[in-house]
């Protein structure tokens, strides 16, 4: 699948995170930002656009109704960031911690996680559109009550994960790993799994598979 990449400038105004507090308005355009610790910090309805973070940190940062459009993270970690409401579109994170952050009644599309940690993450009742979780762990991951269009579970690992609520209709996570799932046997039709895969929900379902 084929997602919109971030449109970022080449060339970046090197800015540090603090800076934030000295706009008019909380946001940060065509900036690169590197090696900021922003920790346990609360900043509403924030505003990244064509702006490149490397190297930083928002543990427990309060980044509620944050809105990122052509937005890279890179070597990020936001565990336990609160980033309810958010808004994003053409967005990466790279190599980022996303441990227990909150992401719920959030709209993200075009998005890409690429060898990221989203153990424990929150999705609930947020829309995903058009967004690739690629080689990333996804560990009792909470995406309850979803909205999932053209969203791709590539070399993930998603044991423990819940998609209560949540049809996976249309969606691939073949190539993924898990011992435990949940979700409702209705929600998965027309999901793409493996042959390994169709015998874990088989064994769920009570049935007893001959070789």
């Amino acid at each position: 699948m084929k997602i919109d990449a971030p449109m970022i400038p080449e060339n970046l105004t090197e800015r540090k995170f603090t800076d934030i507090y000295y706009e008019e308005d909380p946001e940060f355009e065509v900036c690169l930002v590197t090696d900021s610790q922003f920790d346990n910090e609360f900043i509403d309805r924030l505003r990244l656009y064509q702006t490149v973070i490397k190297n930083s940190n928002f543990v427990n940062t309060d980044f509620g109704r944050i809105d990122l459009t052509d937005v890279r993270f890179e070597n990020c970690d936001l565990s336990n960031a609160n980033l309810r409401h958010a808004s994003m579109n053409r967005v990466e994170f790279l190599n980022c911690k996303l441990l227990g952050s909150n992401l719920t009644e959030s709209y993200i599309g075009n998005t890409r996680f690429g060898k990221s940690i989203l153990n424990m993450i929150m999705f609930g009742n947020s829309k995903l559109e058009k967004v690739i979780f690629d080689d990333a762990a996804l560990e009792s991951a909470d995406l309850f009550d979803c909205k999932l269009k053209k969203v791709e579970f590539v070399s993930c690992d998603l044991n423990g994960a819940s998609f209560e609520e949540t049809s996976l209709n249309g969606i691939d996570i073949s190539t993924s790993e898990f011992d435990s799932l949940t979700v409702s046997i209705e929600n998965l039709k027309g999901c793409k799994v493996s042959t390994s895969q169709a015998i874990q929900f088989a064994s769920l379902l009570g049935l007893k598979v001959k070789g």
